[in-house]
């Protein structure tokens, strides 16, 4: 079956999860990686990759020493995202609320940056907002969170979390257009 077929198919299925019928263009993907200084990050965390359009792009930029760290809890995507063979990248079967746990199982005290394709307004509030209260935790000083959404509506949250640091883009060759916020931690 056609891989953007399987993806509707399983999308429109979990959309509480997915938030998404279409994977992600390269242009979102370019838009999204853009402020990464990828030779000088060592951690690199991905949450909500879906089938890996995003993940293929970071793969691709990604220097020796950095470790790309994935978390999926759909079980197709998952499944899509474990013909991915490269030595540096690191899937994780877990929520993005259980980030900081789960760097600490590898190793890992904090991530430099964290790109996020989580569909952060249907996700239920308290859920959501543990997800961005844990993700700012495990962030390092002067790191990026950078998220994606097909609104403004989740602007004032992120402030809540990441105060005035956050600069808004936007990217209208991805369907649905998309905003992208890069949220940097002081």
């Amino acid at each position: 079956m056609n891989k953007k077929l399987k993806f509707f198919k399983e999308a429109v299925k979990n959309y509480k999860t997915s938030g998404t019928v279409v994977p992600s263009s390269k242009y979102l993907a370019n838009k999204m990686l853009k402020n990464i200084n990828f030779s000088k990050a060592k951690v690199i965390v991905e949450l909500g990759p879906g089938d890996g359009a995003i993940t293929k792009s970071i793969l691709e930029r990604l220097e020796p020493q950095t470790t790309l760290i994935c978390f999926e809890i759909n079980d197709a995507f998952f499944k899509e995202l474990e013909k991915i063979k490269h030595d540096q990248i690191v899937l994780i079967k877990a929520s993005a609320e259980d980030i900081i746990e789960e760097l600490n199982k590898l190793g890992f005290k904090e991530a430099d940056y964290i790109i996020s394709s989580l569909p952060l307004t249907i996700i239920p509030k308290n859920i959501s907002h543990n997800i961005l209260i844990k993700s700012h935790e495990v962030l390092k000083r002067k790191g990026l969170f950078i998220q994606y959404q097909y609104s403004l509506t989740y602007y004032k949250k992120l402030k809540k979390v990441f105060g005035e640091n956050i600069r808004l883009d936007f990217e209208p060759l991805n369907f649905p257009p998309a905003f992208v916020y890069k949220c940097a931690k002081k």
